[in-house]
């Protein structure tokens, strides 16, 4: 079955309301196994909307329409596809009676312009509004089915339970479409593409790169029965990670600092950080995570140089000699963080996050990354250039952090003993 969407509603092209409806809609199909290819969003103009339906009909097995059921004048999709179709509105009875209760129950007046909504396309089939007012509309048009409901999220949602997901029960008998997504951080977009080229030619699964910030995220996607899903889903996953490796840091809704934190919790570590770029930023996503103070002990922002001397211990003729930004200071600051913390392990973060205060020896974006376990010190330079900005900097910056940090627990765990 292929499935299109359309979404009525100005103020979806305005950008004044996000539309989270769609997105909504695109889970239910894929859950049930529907190909959807195509989604439209359309204006509260009759003629536009006429065109956006002609248009899905010709490539879609399913057309659901969102929004524009209400009762005010810019309310025109029932209309505008009953006019499209050849179908004259008629008066629903039990629509009618339901928007009377609704109002009768509340002790609130119907305003009279309120039973326009009792009006439905001649032969069309009323979907119940548990939530509200306007009823949903399902017609058959050759062999192809609209199916339209109100926009307003929380009524829309009841009648997918109610009608849609038993209707698509009915029809796709038991396929699914189902995604996984793995995540990936230390490495670019392309030079991911380019260790999983071939990869990309599958069908089952397929495989989509999606660059994000400080990261990159490979979406398998299959159809089929759950299990021959499944199976598809795990024998993608089993071949990313041949040629990524410890580049895949987590699967679907898992974060960087959570993975980290569940390594210092296995291994029953602590952390000290010590920040000034990232402004408290690592330490902040560490805290994210329920439980973390199982594993972090302290975190500290030295952002000036005398902060750096009186919290971390950082001598001030290291300061002198190297600046504020540099390895040494960095690698000062993990150990002083560690010190003060009591942690087994400390990391510290330092640089020019801009957009100014760089020079052409040390430019804007610029970071020095230190981990120590108070045997052996870890130091890593990072350019990130000034073009991601401050906000964009500070976040690269903890991401590096947080994946040092994890590449050193795994690389721990591995050793004998």
């Amino acid at each position: 079955m292929r499935a299109e969407l359309i979404s009525v509603g100005t103020e979806l092209l305005l950008g004044q309301i996000t539309d989270t409806n769609a997105a909504f809609l695109a889970r239910v199909l894929a859950e049930h196994g529907v190909d959807l290819y195509f989604k439209q969003t359309v204006g509260d103009n009759p003629a536009r909307i006429q065109q956006a339906v002609r248009l899905a009909l010709e490539r879609a097995d399913l057309v659901v329409m969102t929004g524009g059921l209400g009762p005010t004048e810019d309310d025109l999709t029932v209309a505008a596809v009953a006019d499209l179709l050849g179908l004259p509105l008629v008066e629903r009875p039990e629509a009618r009676e339901h928007i009377r209760t609704f109002f009768e129950t509340r002790r609130r007046p119907a305003p009279a312009s309120v039973y326009k909504q009792a009006l439905l396309p001649q032969g069309a089939r009323l979907i119940p509004n548990r939530r509200g007012t306007a009823p949903g509309v399902a017609i058959t048009h050759g062999q192809a089915t609209i199916v339209i409901l109100p926009g307003v999220p929380a009524e829309m949602e009841a009648m997918v339970e109610d009608f849609l997901l038993p209707w698509l029960r009915e029809r796709t008998g038991g396929q699914v479409i189902r995604s996984r997504i793995l995540r990936v951080t230390g490495l670019g977009e392309s030079a991911v593409e380019e260790r999983i080229k071939d990869l990309l030619a599958m069908t089952t699964p397929t495989v989509a790169p999606y660059a994000k910030l400080g990261e990159v995220h490979l979406r398998l996607t299959a159809k089929g029965t759950p299990e021959a899903v499944a199976a598809a889903l795990d024998e993608g996953e089993r071949l990313v990670r041949a040629r990524l490796g410890d580049l895949v840091y987590g699967v679907d809704e898992e974060t960087l600092e959570g993975v980290v934190g569940e390594l210092l919790r296995r291994r029953g570590l602590t952390l000290a950080v010590g920040e000034s770029c990232t402004g408290g930023l690592i330490t902040d996503r560490l805290t994210d995570i329920p439980g973390s103070s199982a594993y972090l002990r302290l975190g500290v922002v030295a952002y000036s140089n005398d902060a750096k001397t009186a919290l971390l211990g950082v001598p001030p003729e290291l300061l002198a000699r190297h600046g504020g930004v540099s390895p040494q200071v960095a690698a000062a600051m993990a150990a002083g963080a560690r010190r003060a913390g009591g942690a087994d392990l400390g990391l510290g973060v330092t640089g020019i996050a801009g957009p100014s205060g760089g020079t052409a020896e040390k430019p804007v974006g610029l970071v020095y990354l230190a981990l120590t376990d108070g045997v052996e010190e870890r130091v890593e330079e990072v350019r990130f250039g000034a073009a991601p900005g401050r906000r964009a900097i500070k976040v690269l910056t903890s991401q590096a952090a947080l994946n040092l940090l994890r590449l050193h627990l795994l690389r721990a765990s591995r050793v004998p003993g």
